[in-house]
């Protein structure tokens, strides 16, 4: 039996099963079952996946990358030959873009990279198309914008949602507050630091029996679901901001358009127009959550123009110098900071010190 014929008929089993306290703990091993069968999908076994993303790796250039997915035909070309002036095949017929579109678009200061990814169509996460090299590539973007034709019904978003949940990509999700380590013996030990309406010792213990795990420390510190603890045991997901894009919004009344306002996560835009590509822009800057830093040399004016950016996580001065050359901080001494991380301008600080967005910066080597 292949592994899309096992797949299909666990996704039939839990399309029967009523859910319910009773079934709770057979849905559970039902799932972890599932994510097992999908991660043997990805990767398949024996490791002769070479080929896999044959075409489709671009290396990753720039502040940040952000990947186009959608369904053929929705205009996402458009979108990005429009944003970053690249010529991305644009033709009214389906699939054109075969190959991952590289452009650039500069923001703020920020050069983020775009990526079309070909039409991911369904199916793409059993391998369908080309589809796994399209979501093997989008598992490394910051941000995806999933473009959708404001005309065509909303179960394309579905669907898209689905195929990129069933590669372990998460959208616009915190990973789970699940405290997880494996040890050598002791057995399950499972606690939870609050109520849980779906998951119990006995569920946790046979959804970790799937995975031939008899010896571990659980805790579960927010009410939460098989699926979240799947998610930590696999260890691969990935968590992904993303933006509904919705084009084709020349087609529709005023009233639909106030309508479409109110999803969440969503702007809609004209890409054969370039209507309301700065609401966008913003709104992409936001979601990337990126901090400009300025360079001051000694005795001169900072440099406005071109700033170095860091992802927001990662804003301390010594992410700052290994961000300019690895062998900045061996010479490291201290650091002048102007701006609203520190209290007196420009303040010392160490290496440690933590830097916000727009801050300005010079360094002082031994």
């Amino acid at each position: 039996m292949s592994i899309l014929a096992k797949i299909a008929e666990i996704e039939n089993e839990m399309a029967r099963t009523q859910k319910n306290k009773a079934t709770a703990h057979h849905l559970g091993l039902l799932k972890a079952r599932l994510a097992k069968l999908r991660r043997e999908l990805i990767t398949p076994k024996g490791g002769g996946g070479g080929a896999a993303g044959e075409g489709f790796d671009v290396a990753k250039t720039g502040d940040a990358r952000i990947g186009f997915v959608g369904f053929p035909s929705v205009g996402k070309s458009t979108l990005l030959s429009n944003l970053a002036g690249v010529y991305s095949e644009v033709a009214a017929y389906e699939f054109t873009t075969l190959t991952t579109v590289p452009g650039v678009v500069r923001y703020k200061g920020a050069k983020i990279q775009l990526l079309d990814l070909p039409g991911i169509i369904e199916g793409a996460k059993d391998g369908k198309g080309r589809g796994r090299q399209v979501i093997a590539v989008a598992r490394t973007c910051n941000l995806i914008l999933i473009v959708l034709d404001v005309l065509k019904p909303l179960g394309h978003k579905k669907l898209i949602e689905h195929e990129l949940e069933g590669f372990g990509i998460r959208l616009n999700k915190e990973p789970p507050n699940i405290g997880f380590k494996k040890k050598d013996k002791g057995g399950i030990n499972f606690t939870a630091t609050c109520a849980q309406t779906e998951l119990d010792g006995d569920t946790v213990k046979s959804i970790l029996a799937e995975y031939k795990i008899h010896n571990a420390d659980v805790t579960l510190r927010s009410d939460v679901t098989a699926d979240d603890l799947i998610d930590v045991v696999e260890g691969n997901r990935v968590y992904i901001p993303c933006i509904y894009v919705l084009n084709k919004i020349d087609q529709i009344s005023i009233e639909e358009l106030d309508i479409i306002y109110k999803v969440p996560h969503c702007v809609p835009i004209s890409a054969h127009h370039r209507w309301n590509f700065d609401d966008l822009l913003e709104k992409i800057w936001d979601y990337l959550r990126l901090v400009r830093i300025y360079t001051k040399p000694k005795g001169q004016l900072p440099d406005y123009t071109s700033p170095v950016v860091l992802p927001d996580e990662k804003t301390a001065v010594e992410d700052f110098c290994l961000k300019i050359h690895k062998n900045l901080i061996k010479e490291f001494k201290y650091a002048l900071v102007w701006g609203s991380s520190v209290k007196h301008n420009p303040q010392k600080v160490g290496k440690d010190h933590v830097m916000e967005d727009e801050d300005v910066i010079q360094l002082v080597k031994k």
